[in-house]
């Protein structure tokens, strides 16, 4: 599964532009149209939501920033939860395995010196916190490859999920459309939430993407089977912040805080 961060529209005077899940209420009819049925039934039995699903080169893109592909839609997984309060962290059934390991991270030579910075800093964030998961750069081959998104594309970067053989998802793909100007910590913060999402990571705020994107409350689907509550860690109060919270603005910058750090180490 591929998660996308998706451009959202502007809102009235709001100046902002999220990372998010929006799109013009047409298109949207327009790509639930040619969207089987079945496709629909399959993508909610994954605990997934299946509103405004729309087509994807690599499958359906749903809850407007993660991509499952036709393998995904026969999946079967039994997805637990991480809880760290009522906006909680969730991770997928597949996690890297072979730990302690080291995760490499190439940048493709095409993209600016910027996003070696950005990679850099991201990979510092995770270092930081002694976890049996390391990561580092390196200049070639890479078990992560930061990749531009493909001209045109609607979201900001894209990610995937780690494999049932425990591997990391490989790919990461950013749109230069707009993290080739934003803000360096922003787009820092983007690189740490899209490597959130290849080492199994989803949403903070997965229940109710209102609570980073604005708008309606929108519950992104079943949460699966099981729940799992870390000890230490909040059970009231949301908790804002969060480096995999859905919606992020440019200039804003999410270092992990403590609910993060505690899912980190919890897995890791």
């Amino acid at each position: 599964m591929r998660n996308v961060l998706k451009v959202a529209a502007l809102f009235g005077l709001l100046t902002v532009v999220f990372f998010s899940c929006k799109k013009d209420a047409k298109e949207e009819a327009v790509q639930q149209d040619v969207i089987a049925q079945d496709v629909l039934d399959k993508i909610y039995q994954l605990g997934f939501g299946n509103k405004n699903v729309t087509v994807h080169p690599e499958g359906y893109l749903v809850e407007g920033d993660i991509v499952i592909t036709n393998d995904d839609l026969n999946a079967t997984p039994d997805r637990k939860l991480i809880r760290v309060g009522d906006e909680e962290q969730y991770r997928t059934t597949n996690t890297v395995t072979g730990l302690p390991r080291n995760i490499t991270i190439r940048v493709n030579s095409s993209l600016p010196a910027r996003y070696i910075t950005a990679v850099d800093g991201a990979i510092s964030r995770y270092n930081a916190l002694g976890l049996r998961l390391t990561f580092s750069r390196v200049t070639s081959g890479g078990n992560i490859v930061i990749n531009p998104a493909p001209s045109g594309a609607g979201y900001l970067a894209s990610a995937g999920f780690p494999t049932s053989s425990g591997n990391p998802y490989g790919s990461v793909l950013v749109n230069r459309s707009y993290l080739d100007t934003w803000n360096i910590n922003t787009v820092i913060s983007i690189i740490a939430h899209e490597v959130g999402h290849c080492i199994g990571y989803r949403h903070t705020d997965y229940a109710n993407r209102a609570y980073s994107c604005g708008g309606s409350a929108v519950n992104e689907g079943q949460a699966g089977v099981g729940a799992i509550h870390i000890p230490g860690t909040p059970t009231t109060n949301a908790v804002s912040g969060s480096w995999m919270l859905a919606c992020i603005g440019n200039g804003v910058n999410r270092p992990f805080i403590s609910s993060d750090v505690t899912a980190l180490n919890y897995v890791y």
